[in-house]
Order: C-alpha cells, then sequence, then structure tokens
C-alpha cells in the first residue's frame, strides 16, 4: 500500500483510507465478525488511516471501531474522529467540543485521536446548522488547540463543505492541518475549472489552497455517495441515498450521469466505474488519503484492488473530460 505524506503533519497515510460512515454503513450496522475481520484485512494490506465520527450511528461507529482496533492492536493506527456542533452549543462551542471529544475517546478506547474534524458546513455568514468563518477560526480553532495542548488530539481538521469562498479563507488561514475535500469523477472542481455552466458546486481549485497551506487532504465522496456505481441500488445495510453534496441536487441524477462515464470501462480503462472513480481520485497528487465507503467486506477488497492498480493514466483521465463537457448546461 502506498504511503503519502499528509501535508505539513508529518504523517504518513496509506492511500486507501477505511472509512467508517454510514453511508456504506458496515461500521455502523453491520455484523461484527465482518466488521473486526474487514478491520484486520485492511490493516494486513497496510491501511492505517481510520475515519469516523459521532454522526455516524449515533456513535456506533465510533464504539465498533473502538471495540476492534482494542481487539486488533495495530501498532500503526491513524485514527480520526469528528464533532458535529448543534445550533444551540454556538454560545459555548469550547464546552460542547470537549464534551463530544470526550465520548468520542470513550467510545473509541483511546486518550488521544490524531486528527480531530469539525464536522459543520462553513458559510461566509453562518445560519442554520452552518458556522460562519468567524465562528470556525474565533471559536472553533481555540477550543481545539485547547485540546491538543492538553494531548487529547494531534491535529485539527475541518469537513470543506459549505460555501467555496468560506472554505478558502478557512483553509488559507492556516488554522487546520487536515481537510475533507469533495472530489469526484462528477466532481473534480477541487483541482481543476469546470467548463461553463457544470452543474454541481464549483469549489474553485480547493487544491491550490490546500497545496499553499500545508493542508492535508482527505479525499471524500470519491464515489459520490454511491452514484458512481452506476446503480440505484443499495445495499441492506448502506444508509438510504445521502444528501447531495457538491454534485447533483438529486441521487438520482447523479447515477444517471455515472452512466454516461461508462465508455472509461467499455474501452478498457477500468473494470467498473467503482474502480476508475476510485483510481480518478488517487491521480491528483494533493490527496492524500481518500474514503470509500462499504456496506459489505467484498466492497472493501473492491476498493483495494483498485487502489492496488493505481491512479488513471492520463489517457483515460483525458477521456473522462471529454465526457463530462456534456453536462455543462445541464440542470444541476
Amino acid at each position: 500500500m502506498q504511503l503519502r505524506v499528509f501535508g505539513r503533519t508529518g504523517l504518513q497515510l496509506s492511500v486507501l483510507g477505511f472509512g467508517c460512515g454510514a453511508v456504506g454503513g458496515l461500521m455502523v450496522r453491520g455484523d461484527p465478525v465482518d466488521q473486526e475481520r474487514t478491520i484486520a484485512r485492511a490493516i494486513a494490506a497496510g491501511v492505517n488511516y481510520f475515519d469516523t465520527a459521532v454522526q455516524y450511528g449515533d456513535g456506533e461507529s465510533e464504539r465498533n471501531l473502538g471495540r476492534v482496533l482494542q481487539r486488533l492492536k495495530p501498532a500503526n493506527a491513524v485514527v480520526g474522529t469528528k464533532v458535529r456542533l448543534q445550533p444551540d452549543a454556538f454560545g459555548r462551542v469550547a464546552e460542547a467540543v470537549a464534551t463530544s471529544l470526550e465520548g468520542s475517546l470513550a467510545r473509541l478506547g483511546l486518550e488521544q485521536v490524531d486528527i480531530f474534524h469539525l464536522h459543520n458546513p462553513i458559510t461566509v455568514s453562518g445560519g442554520g446548522s452552518t458556522l460562519s468563518v468567524q465562528q470556525a477560526l474565533g471559536d472553533v480553532v481555540p477550543a481545539f488547540e485547547r485540546l491538543r495542548q492538553q494531548g487529547k488530539i494531534r491535529f485539527l481538521g475541518i469537513t470543506a463543505v459549505g460555501d467555496t469562498a468560506a472554505l478558502r479563507e478557512v483553509i488559507d488561514s492556516r488554522a487546520f492541518d487536515s481537510a475533507q475535500v469533495v472530489y469526484n469523477m462528477l466532481n473534480p472542481s477541487a483541482a481543476e475549472a469546470l467548463p461553463q455552466s457544470y452543474p454541481a458546486q464549483d469549489y474553485g481549485r480547493l487544491f491550490d489552497h490546500t497545496a499553499a497551506a500545508g493542508t492535508g487532504v482527505v479525499g471524500i465522496r470519491v464515489l459520490a455517495g454511491g452514484a458512481l456505481s452506476g446503480s440505484q441500488a443499495r445495499h441492506p445495510i448502506a444508509s438510504p441515498p445521502p444528501e447531495p453534496i457538491g454534485s447533483a441536487m438529486s441521487y438520482d441524477a447523479d447515477v444517471l450521469r455515472a452512466r454516461r462515464l461508462m465508455p472509461l470501462v467499455d474501452e478498457g480503462f477500468a473494470t467498473s466505474l467503482t474502480e476508475a472513480a476510485t483510481r480518478f481520485a488517487l491521480a491528483h497528487p494533493a490527496i492524500g488519503t481518500i474514503l470509500v465507503g462499504i456496506a459489505t467486506p467484498q466492497q472493501f477488497e473492491d476498493a483495494l484492488a483498485a487502489a492496488e492498480k493505481g491512479p488513471l493514466p492520463r489517457a483515460a483521465l483525458e477521456r473522462l473530460a471529454t465526457l463530462r463537457q456534456a453536462f455543462s448546461g445541464e440542470a444541476r
């Protein structure tokens, strides 16, 4: 398993991380035997980054990950979790962040997490469940730094969803060491300019900003919540189709566009759309590690096999760009 240096942290993360989220569902609703067997397989294959959050099954993902890691005791596991602040806690951020982390540490069976991510969207002026740039930098960062000084977290992170301008400002501040960035075949705008009138949120070459700031990048929504399988079917333990992040306004629209990328498979660049999507994400040097939601041990094996094939070749990326041009002008 290839390792990549993760921004300015000095960490070396496996290019394929282990996503413990609710979309795939293995670590939330899966069989405990499958959970342990799959994580053991991941560790044996060289995977060293495990990503979870309180929101994944109301703590179930953290409990299950903690149970398995306590049993397996891997020597080099890097664990990231997250805090999502509720609007009624915006006036007491430091207390709410500390309370959330204490709960996460207890469920994980750890004294320290390696990366602690803010899970709220960040917008210019805030509102609803989103945090403003000022709240993120003025309230959350000091709370996170206090926990770092106490030895309870090593690195600070954000989930880079919300307003593009706000995300750029927060990343440019260099306050956060890690950013989880939406990047997939349907929306590559974190890396490149989108065609005119393209039906997706424009992340405005966010990778230019993470690179300048020395921020490590965790690639998220690599499969667009499962849409880049090209199938509307969901595994029984997977979540319902997720809310759109950065792509179409409906899951079905993402699936239909994904199917229009099938020439990548038909022309021999990959054996499946999911393989193509996984290898696409790995092709960008800004990516430190990617997360692929999994419901079954076999889905992990598929992700591993794709990662081991390496990034898509340039010819595939050029073909993909041509196919995506056809999306311009369509309704999001």
